[in-house]
């Protein structure tokens, strides 16, 4: 199976570069790492002392970051080297201020793995959450190094729990402690004899939660909104957008919204700001504008998504009427605000805790839709209960990276 493992990834590597030559996406994926080992010996040395995280992509480098900065505390005369995998990635946070190196993590094939590893050294790994590469796991076991998965999640459609799944099982003896999120995830374990395992919780609730200890100011849109209620929709897609635009046009209520769709291409945009009949203005058109005026306000950038979130009074969080399903809906929670998602969420613990508790509403129709809104915003205290809800949510779910922490360092 190992054989096959290897055959797999070269024979990837290979339609890769055929289907690059039509994807700008997949183009990004290699020629991103055509330049890594010159990268990694321009600015490693030798004598250098370092510690490696690996993201696959953003979601896990958020989810991460708690721990990278503990770390670097702990080790500050250390090299933090972070990899990602998916351009979704390292595109976003190539230039993040916290790793001394960041680069893609070539494919892993056996001689990529030991090369990487042998300009790398490091003394301490970290693989967040998801991934688990067998050439590089490899290496690493036997050069003894010290490896850990922080916020791990194992469900039983895994390889690692299938008859055939042997040369995966074995990949997980690199593995020095399994840092996992769930209960349900250390029971797997237990069953392959991985007693080298703790559930410390998901290193995402830290992370959202020093959000509100930072300025989230945005002056424009402190503008827009001008002391009106307010729905920020986070991370939209066309099929969310679908109903959303429905109720922007016939809404009785004097509400304002804010739309930082997931694609910002332009003719998306375009369209979505065709398809709203109320005063609608983008990012990009804001300057010399009085944005008071207008009722609708579209995000046609990324990266202040967050801070958009602290002007909120409700929240939609998209990508719940497709697959895998919705989006994060932590950063909004920290904040307080009750939250409005698709009907996809049952793989997102997170997302299936708050509909249980309470804080978040799953709706499939734009009737469910309007019901929900409409609600939300005529009854202040309902909507600040439920806001209420989904911050405690996150306060109670704190603690992660300290319990990562004490076993790690001693």
């Amino acid at each position: 199976m190992l054989f096959l493992y290897n055959l797999l990834i070269l024979l990837a590597s290979t339609v890769l570069h055929l289907i690059a030559l039509f994807n700008s996406k997949i183009k990004l994926f290699l020629d991103g790492r055509a330049t890594v080992f010159q990268t990694l010996e321009q600015k490693i040395n030798t004598t250098d002392k370092t510690i490696w995280f690996h993201a696959a992509s953003l979601g896990e480098y958020e989810q991460g970051l708690p721990v990278i900065e503990k770390i670097k505390e702990k080790y500050p005369h250390h090299k933090i080297v972070l990899t990602f995998f998916s351009p979704s990635g390292y595109e976003v946070r190539k230039n993040n201020p916290i790793a001394d190196v960041t680069v893609y993590l070539p494919l892993d094939t056996k001689k990529n793995a030991q090369r990487f590893i042998s300009i790398v050294h490091p003394e301490l790994v970290f693989f967040i959450k998801y991934e688990f590469w067998i050439n590089y796991l490899a290496v690493l076991e036997k050069q003894k190094t010290p490896t850990y998965l922080i916020s791990g999640i194992f469900r039983e459609k895994q390889m690692f729990f299938k008859w055939y799944g042997g040369f995966y099982r074995k990949a997980l003896n690199a593995f020095t402690y399994f840092f996992v999120q769930n209960e349900s995830s250390k029971k797997l374990l237990l069953q392959l004899g991985k007693t080298n395992v703790a559930v410390s919780g998901d290193t995402r609730f830290d992370r959202v939660a020093t959000i509100l200890e930072k300025d989230n100011t945005l002056d424009f849109i402190s503008n827009f909104k001008n002391n009106q209620t307010t729905i920020v929709i986070g991370s939209s897609w066309p099929k969310d957008e679908a109903l959303l635009v429905d109720y922007i046009n016939t809404t009785p209520f004097p509400v304002k919204f804010i739309i930082a769709p997931h694609n910002i291409k332009a003719e998306q945009i375009d369209q979505l700001k065709n398809n709203i009949s109320r005063k609608t203005v983008l990012l990009s058109e804001k300057e010399g504008r009085n944005l008071s005026e207008y009722d609708v306000f579209i995000i046609d950038t990324v990266g202040i998504l967050t801070k958009i979130y602290s002007y909120a009074d409700i929240a939609y969080v998209g990508g719940g009427f497709g697959n895998p399903g919705v989006h994060n809906l932590l950063e909004p929670a920290t904040f307080g605000l009750p939250i409005v998602i698709g009907p996809n969420y049952s793989h997102f613990a997170e997302a299936t805790a708050l509909v249980n508790i309470g804080g978040c509403f799953p709706i499939a129709t734009a009737t469910e839709m309007q019901r929900v809104f409409d609600d939300l915003i005529q009854d202040q205290a309902y909507r600040n209960e439920k806001g209420h809800i989904c911050g405690t949510f996150v306060l109670m779910n704190k603690g992660a990276t300290n319990s990562i922490m004490q076993k790690i360092v001693k």
